[in-house]
């Protein structure tokens, strides 16, 4: 079972992508962390949290899908490097606003927006190009592993930030983020993908968007995962935002206590993304979407009134396992049935979904949390996830049948 999550990484360029990629995902975790925290003892106003969040996700809206286009259109690799560049720009500003004590909430939304923009960007950038470095029948594997390296590095870049705020201030896990975006630039410089024929137009971003968006809106197994991730954002993801609120404000567990709660969602991520992968060639990939996203619900129902820290994060971690596959499972499925002209940009649809509706739902779970409290809005959204898909599985089943194998090339999809 396990050589077939772990069957990429017999290629040479997306080993090095996803190396790459993990030190950039652990500062990312340093400075979310960090940030988290900061705002947290600051404010101790979880509306904060949930601004931060839409800062951070919300010029997707932008990014999301002119990145599509320009992964369609020029060479991926360095369309990546560009945008990365930006990053380390937009957290070495953070760090230097902390280390000289001017930093404010108002100015760390502000340099979010910028890290939010081009992090889009990249990404659907790079969600297209890891297909195109492993073979088709590792997609899955592939976009597990990369989800695996992300929640790896939510383990160690927490347990990092908490060692660097015991002895310092929030602004070196800036620094460290910074230096994590400079790997990336110099690591994409020798990633090698297989040449694409990209036939020269006019540059017409909207009109290019608008194609992409047609050709998600003609393939079920693409508009349904699409439509998935934004229930996703908007129900479950917002517990990511308000961690450092029941960690710090409900649980009463500090700084570390927070830390040890992030970490725990990224050991159950992680669990999840190595052994669900296998999982699906032994039942099917369409059967382990579903069971994630039910667990996925039911366990931050349960999360919610967990009543300590040590339960609290035993929790997380079978939420992390479920969410990461809800995630990958949805991811995979627009890998497989978009069609391949516009597939950076159907993917970049994809990322739109998410990055509109997790901040969304982040904004309005913060604001009621701060009215009726954490545990209560968790509760709330758990049990209408649980409701839709209940609704979905009962009277629509079609909808997850769409997601299933790409009639075209059945035989070769993966974990069918």
């Amino acid at each position: 079972m396990a050589s077939a999550s772990f069957a990429p990484l017999r290629h040479k360029s997306f080993v090095l992508a996803i190396s790459a990629n993990f030190i950039s995902s652990t500062g990312t975790w340093m400075q979310s962390v960090a940030l988290g925290v900061y705002l947290t003892l600051t404010t101790h106003n979880p509306l904060w949290l949930g601004l931060l969040t839409l800062s951070a996700w919300l010029p997707a809206i932008i990014g999301s899908p002119l990145g599509g286009v320009m992964a369609d259109r020029m060479d991926r690799e360095r369309w990546i490097q560009f945008n990365n560049f930006v990053q380390a720009l937009a957290a070495a500003g953070l760090a230097v606003g902390e280390l000289l004590h001017r930093l404010s909430p108002a100015l760390a939304c502000f340099l979010a927006i910028a890290e939010g923009l081009c992090g889009s960007a990249s990404w659907a950038a790079w969600q297209s190009l890891m297909r195109d470095l492993v073979d088709k029948d590792e997609v899955l594997a592939a976009v597990s592993l990369s989800s695996a390296q992300f929640n790896l590095g939510r383990i160690i870049g927490p347990v990092l930030a908490a060692a660097l705020l015991a002895v310092g201030n929030p602004g070196w896990c800036f620094v460290a983020n910074a230096l994590s975006f400079v790997v990336v630039v110099v690591a994409f410089a020798f990633v090698r993908s297989p040449k694409r024929d990209i036939a020269p137009s006019a540059f017409r971003p909207l009109h290019d968007s608008m194609v992409g968006l047609r050709a998600m809106f003609r393939t079920p197994g693409a508009r349904n995962a699409v439509f998935g991730v934004g229930l996703v954002g908007l129900f479950v993801s917002p517990f990511i935002t308000l961690v450092p609120a029941m960690g710090i404000d409900v649980l009463h567990a500090g700084k570390s206590g927070v830390s040890w709660m992030v970490t725990a969602q990224g050991v159950g991520a992680v669990f999840g993304a190595l052994t669900l992968p296998a999982l699906a060639r032994r039942t099917s990939r369409l059967a382990v979407l579903r069971g994630s996203l039910w667990t996925a619900a039911a366990t931050e129902a349960l999360y919610a009134y967990a009543p300590n820290i040590w339960l609290s994060s035993a929790t997380l971690v079978l939420i992390g396992a479920a969410y990461v596959g809800c995630m990958t499972g949805l991811n995979t499925s627009v890998q497989l049935h978009a069609p391949e002209r516009e597939r950076s940009r159907i993917l970049s649809m994809y990322v739109l979904s998410l990055s509109i509706f997790y901040p969304i739902g982040a904004l309005i779970q913060s604001a009621c949390a701060n009215i009726w409290g954490v545990q209560l809005v968790s509760l709330v959204a758990a049990s209408a996830f649980l409701l839709i898909l209940a609704v979905t599985t009962f009277f629509h089943p079609h909808h997850w049948e769409a997601m299933g194998p790409a009639p075209e090339s059945t035989s070769e999809l993966v974990a069918e």
